[in-house]
């Protein structure tokens, strides 16, 4: 599909977003004014869950794993679900899924006032049409090793097709990419969620195309947690949230790597580079999103909720980071382990020492954005997820707000009530000016 001709200024900005669509000038065009945003927006109403089974009230929402602005107007953004609201079961490794045929979808909101308004619905569905699950995958497809259950308490098979959505990129021609926390997988959708292709370690995806072998020992459910476009619409970069599994949990203990992985599109060629968090405890890294084709932002945290008076946040924050310089780890024999430095894996080597000494130059990294210090006059969510670049040198921030449910600890599911507002988690989207430019 042709894109259509884009104002010049909000073009390339849209470009900054990482959303892909492409602009050409057009003599005439009057200069748009930039669209002034509130300081948050919130999803209010949207019931993407309903009344379980059993009773147990699952509260809605759902949205807020990643975020992609759309080019073509400044109030609409396109949000993200994962697998759907679950909770530990009784036995190790087993999980509840509050809804098992939950569908991952993508909303189309807009920016009304303070409110975002859901306007569409993007069902994620299989080359055949049938709507996905959010049903962890067989062993040897991308299995994080849990056993799922319904509310019942009965069994659910896994699914080979089934998706932990986390990362989301709008293309120029409307079609959508997905990551996720399981394979990893890298899934293209059309414009009506229909897969084109999914591809992953394994090759056992649609199409054919493979991820790096290594990515199969990413941490359960701590996959490819962001994902974003080079400004050229040519490659798409990948961020794992955690340190790899290379070559075991022990082995990685206190490691501060994680990999950034690049995909050519129209080859399947991929690189690799390493990435330090800043500290091992984090719950990682959640999202990624597209300064230039070298340049990026990168939302690292915690995973406590801003203003809690018991165990409140100490980190979320936005960094940017440059891939120029930095060393590709590829392994070109493209082995389980990774490319091994000294008989060690890249994150065996731990920190920026290790890195050092085995001659691996890490991407290099500066602060951009403190969501604790600089919202105000409070953060108070747990779950900064979604990134997206905006006109104007802005940031939009989206949450997972979970369902508005949490694991209450007796196998089932409690309402995820913020400590700082005394309220039940809803999605916002948080609009923030950056001092410096990120240009």
């Amino acid at each position: 599909m042709k894109a259509k001709h884009l104002p010049t200024l909000w073009a390339v900005n849209a470009f900054l977003a990482g959303s892909l669509f492409l602009a050409s000038c057009q003599d005439g065009l009057e200069l748009p004014d930039l669209f002034s945003y509130p300081s948050f927006a919130e999803a209010s109403d949207p019931k993407v869950l309903s009344t379980a089974p059993n009773g147990t009230l699952i509260y809605g929402g759902g949205f807020g794993s990643s975020i992609a602005a759309d080019p073509h107007d400044p109030k609409v953004f396109y949000l993200l679900t994962d697998r759907g609201p679950n909770a530990a079961g009784t036995a190790p490794n087993s999980i509840i899924l509050g809804k098992a045929d939950f569908a991952p979808q993508i909303g189309k909101f807009r920016v009304v006032n303070k409110r975002l308004v859901l306007e569409q619905t993007i069902l994620l569905k299989n080359v055949a049409g049938q709507s996905l699950t959010g049903l962890p995958n067989p062993a040897g497809q991308g299995s994080t090793g849990e056993s799922a259950f319904n509310l019942n308490g009965q069994p659910l098979a896994p699914d080979p097709e089934g998706i932990d959505s986390e990362g989301l990129v709008l293309a120029t021609d409307g079609t959508f990419w997905v990551s996720d926390e399981y394979g990893p997988h890298l899934a293209h959708f059309d414009a009506t969620g229909r897969t084109l292709e999914r591809i992953n370690p394994f090759g056992t995806g649609t199409g054919g195309r493979k991820l790096p072998l290594v990515l199969a020992l990413r941490r359960p459910n701590r996959g490819m947690e962001g994902l974003t476009i080079t400004p050229d619409g040519k490659t798409l970069v990948g961020l794992m949230q955690s340190p790899l599994y290379n070559p075991s949990s022990a082995a990685v203990s206190g490691s501060t790597v994680i990999r950034v992985v690049t995909f050519d599109i129209a080859t399947g060629a991929t690189k690799q580079y390493a990435y330090l968090m800043e500290n091992a405890s984090l719950t990682g890294c959640s999202e990624i999103a597209a300064i230039t084709n070298t340049t990026f932002l990168a939302l690292e945290r915690d995973g406590n909720y801003g203003g809690s008076p018991t165990a409140p946040a100490t980190f979320k924050r936005v960094y940017k980071f440059d891939l120029a310089g930095a060393t590709d780890i590829s392994d070109p024999t493209n082995t389980a382990a990774g490319k091994l430095y000294n008989g060690l894996t890249v994150e065996q080597l731990k920190d920026k020492t290790g890195l050092q000494n085995a001659g691996v130059v890490p991407v290099t990294k500066t602060l951009v954005f403190d969501l604790l210090t600089d919202i105000s006059p409070v953060y108070p969510h747990d779950k900064a997820e979604g990134l997206a670049l905006l006109p104007d040198n802005q940031l939009a921030i989206s949450n997972d707000d979970d369902f508005g449910v949490v694991d209450n600890g007796q196998n089932g599911f409690a309402p995820k009530t913020l400590p700082a507002t005394g309220q039940v988690d809803k999605n916002r989207i948080y609009f923030v000016k950056l001092k410096t430019p990120l240009k």
